[in-house]
């Protein structure tokens, strides 16, 4: 078999590769698209970090791989969707880079605080002021972590050494696995106007950023911001003018709505803010662990057979795969949708298995509703570590099972219970492969699971669905799927709508708003 390195992987992991015996490797980097595709035919798999663009084109250049690996976390450069159309799994090491970004936060906390970057360019400019460069301690100030997962995790455990106060804002963990941690969990509000320090550890958000002029506007005066999650976190501009004002005293940034950084950003005419190029993963270390890790999966199934941290598919064999490949994305669907109209840190989930699906192998299906659920709040969510990440937050997985079949061959019900609630949802395949809702806690239907959903809750009464309309027509949101569920004549009713395109905030508000309409959900899958 053949594998080709398309991008500079540390050493060791290449001279794993070039031991193993029936394994033929090249070592090719720098290659242009068109050079890649027109050599990605002879190999059985490829390795790249982010350099090498591994495009639909590729892919289907692609006749004999088998496997993509990708030495790091991000899967950005890889068309996931098409190489699993094709049949090629896609594998990531998400945990190499663990160590190293909690502690290049920890280091841009430092450096701002103590102005090191400003003061050795003035020292290597022949200049010795060192009044000029007055800073701060870290020492007993509160740190406002938001997002606490491994990476988070990581810094509030190095805070912690410098004796800082630290809150959290992460709805998605329980309370029992922030007091194992030791720290306080909080609202967002609460955060922003209690922090000297944010550092921030979460996924990309879909709409706007998490902190604009209205966050910048609510933080103490003079707090300090660290990003090393994700440039589209931040609204730059607003960030540039939260520092010009003296609202925030300084920030420090790995990451960038657009990188590279152009050359004319505002951010990097601002004495007061710390700008590194995405050096997060940038380590021997973390490199080296990458590299070895991925190496050692790709060989495995190469080899073997054995899928691990794989992106695109379940780690099973082809037979179970095919039984029950519908399963797993209306399981990981009925897991997203749950985590988009839950409230709360999620204590328990409990799937049930009903009809025919319950006597095929159900444990991959119960991973996917996991990783569909937990995706929403964690980076580097797969079947392999979803079930070791929940379980690491202290939510109990139930799964149970009958054959019995009712109105439908077989569904799939998922319950969520958190500190504020419990929600339900089933689901069902409906002729060759089709998903559909058919009921939400009480009210039954038979909707269609698209990209783009609103979920709402009204009382019902008449008007309801034209004032629906209106709105939705006056922000330009066509409606392709109307579904209404009510228990009883004039009380509460629930709709679902299918819609071909995500409403604005501001679209969310203005329903919110509306007479007898009670509660409304966006939901992205």
């Amino acid at each position: 078999m053949k594998i080709l390195v398309s991008d500079n992987l540390s050493l060791a992991g290449v001279e794993i590769l070039k031991k193993e015996s029936g394994f033929e490797v090249d070592v090719k980097t720098g290659m242009s698209k068109e050079e890649l595709i027109a050599v990605i035919p002879q190999y059985d798999g490829l390795l790249v970090r982010s350099a090498t663009k591994v495009t639909a084109d590729v892919i289907e250049a692609a006749t004999n791989l088998k496997v993509v690996g990708r030495a790091g976390i991000g899967v950005d450069n890889i068309d996931v969707a098409a190489a699993g159309k094709k049949g090629i799994i896609v594998m990531n090491a998400p945990d190499g880079n663990v160590i190293t970004t909690g502690e290049h936060a920890m280091a841009l906390m430092l450096s701002m605080s103590r102005n090191i970057p400003q003061a050795n360019q003035s020292v290597k400019g022949k200049e010795w002021a060192p009044k000029k460069f007055m800073g701060v301690e870290l020492y007993e100030k509160t740190l406002g972590i938001v997002g606490l997962g491994r990476i988070g995790t990581v810094v509030a455990e190095r805070a912690k050494g410098f004796h800082m106060k630290i809150i959290v804002y992460d709805p998605y963990i329980s309370k029992e696995h922030a007091e194992k941690v030791g720290v306080e969990t909080v609202e967002l509000k609460e955060l922003l106007a209690r922090s000297d320090y944010i550092s921030l550890h979460t996924p990309g958000l879909p709409g706007k950023p998490l902190l604009g002029k209205e966050e910048f506007d609510s933080m103490k005066t003079g707090v300090r911001i660290v990003n090393c999650a994700r440039g589209t976190l931040i609204d730059e501009e607003a960030l540039v003018e939260a520092v010009s004002s003296g609202k925030v005293a300084q920030a420090a940034l790995d990451v960038y709505s657009k990188e590279p950084v152009s050359p004319d950003s505002p951010l990097l005419g601002v004495a007061e803010i710390i700008c590194t190029p995405h050096l997060g993963a940038s380590t021997e270390e973390a490199q080296e662990k990458v590299a070895l890790a991925i190496c050692d999966q790709v060989l495995d199934y190469l080899k073997n057979g054995n899928v691990r941290n794989a992106v695109n598919v379940p780690s099973i064999d082809a037979e179970t795969l095919k039984q029950i490949q519908p399963y797993l994305r209306l399981g990981q669907d009925l897991g997203s949708f749950l985590s988009q109209v839950s409230e709360g840190a999620a204590k328990k989930i409990a799937i049930n298995y009903n009809g025919e699906v319950a006597s095929a192998n159900v444990e991959p299906i119960t991973i996917s509703v996991l990783k569909g659920f937990l995706s929403r709040s964690i980076d580097g969510i797969n079947m392999v570590n979803a079930p070791f990440i929940a379980k690491e937050r202290g939510v109990e997985i139930l799964e149970t099972k009958s054959s019995e079949a009712h109105e439908y061959t077989s569904t799939l019900q998922v319950k969520v219970t958190t500190d504020k609630g419990t929600h339900s949802l089933t689901g069902s395949i409906f002729g060759k492969g089709d998903s559909r809702v058919v009921r939400v806690n009480d009210f039954h239907f038979e909707a269609v699971l698209s990209k783009n959903m609103l979920v709402l809750n009204n009382m019902d009464v008449p008007g309801v669905i034209g004032n629906l309309g209106n709105t939705l027509g006056k922000n330009n949101i066509n409606i392709a799927g109307f579904h209404l569920g009510r228990l009883k004549e004039k009380a509460e009713a629930m709709a679902i709508l299918n819609i071909d395109s995500p409403p604005s905030d501001q679209t969310l508000e203005e329903l919110r708003k509306t007479a007898n309409i009670l509660n409304v959900h966006s939901v992205t899958l």
